[in-house]
């Protein structure tokens, strides 16, 4: 069924971070606080990910209907063409359940990063990718360090204030936007994560980039809202007598993402 996202786009080669020690940015502190005033505040998000790039040998492009509600509830929907759902993701306090309509397979009780690893190659929490896609990076980020480095971009090291599932670090990368300064890329765990600013506050587009896991995978978002309520029921999938259970070896090993 998942076929349906295969496409032959090639990815784009990553951007070249800076590797210089750089020398301290003073402000890092004002400068990040004033970064991170809008993603802080995201109690719920929704949009609309339009996805492209590789993963593995497979180029990959689709359409994803997304909700995330803090602190680790999310609900992605796989878009088909025409028809039903390609699939649903739907994940809340650290478990989560996957559900292939078309073919009549259901996951149940796996992590949900675990599921979509096998999916598409991502291995972050929905807390994670609520940080990822509104621009924050890591939960309620604190900046720890700042740099000024060759060729004008400047580094913020931070880390995060939510504990839940580990500590998490990153490093973000800025560039200058006028007076301002905007974000441009970060480093966080195996991931290279670059931004596209629109006129927007939240980020135009994101793509995750892992040469170790061979992921490079990009998201334009689009529909964003943010502090909106969403039912509950968003964050859980209908039981049906009619469902075969799928096990997360047979979606790695064969999964819809997989050989169509």
């Amino acid at each position: 069924m998942l076929g349906v996202f295969l496409s032959s786009c090639a990815a784009p080669k990553p951007i070249v971070l800076p590797s210089d020690s750089g020398s301290p940015l003073a402000d890092f502190a004002a400068v990040h606080a004033t970064l991170a005033s809008a993603c802080t505040g995201v109690r719920t998000l929704t949009a609309e990910l339009g996805l492209s790039g590789r993963v593995g040998d497979e180029r990959l492009r689709g359409r994803v209907v997304a909700g995330f509600e803090r602190p680790s509830s999310m609900h992605l929907e796989g878009v088909a063409p025409f028809g039903q759902p390609v699939f649903i993701l739907a994940a809340r306090n650290g478990t989560a359940t996957l559900l292939l309509p078309g073919d009549k397979r259901i996951l149940r009780g796996s992590a949900p990063e675990a599921i979509l690893e096998a999916l598409v190659g991502v291995t972050l929490a929905p807390a994670d990718l609520l940080a990822v896609f509104t621009g924050c990076v890591v939960p309620t980020p604190r900046a720890i360090a700042g740099r000024i480095h060759q060729g004008g971009l400047a580094s913020i090291d931070v880390e995060s204030g939510d504990q839940q599932g580990g500590p998490r670090s990153a490093t973000l990368y800025l560039q200058r936007a006028g007076r301002a300064w905007q974000l441009r890329a970060a480093r966080r765990d195996k991931w290279q994560i670059e931004y596209v600013q629109g006129s927007g506050t939240f980020p135009e587009s994101v793509r995750l980039v892992s040469p170790e896991q061979r992921v490079n995978l990009g998201a334009s978002l689009s529909q964003v809202e943010t502090n909106v309520d969403i039912d509950a029921a968003a964050f859980a999938v209908e039981e049906r007598k009619d469902l075969t259970p799928l096990t997360i070896e047979e979606l790695r090993d064969a999964g819809p993402l997989r050989g169509q």
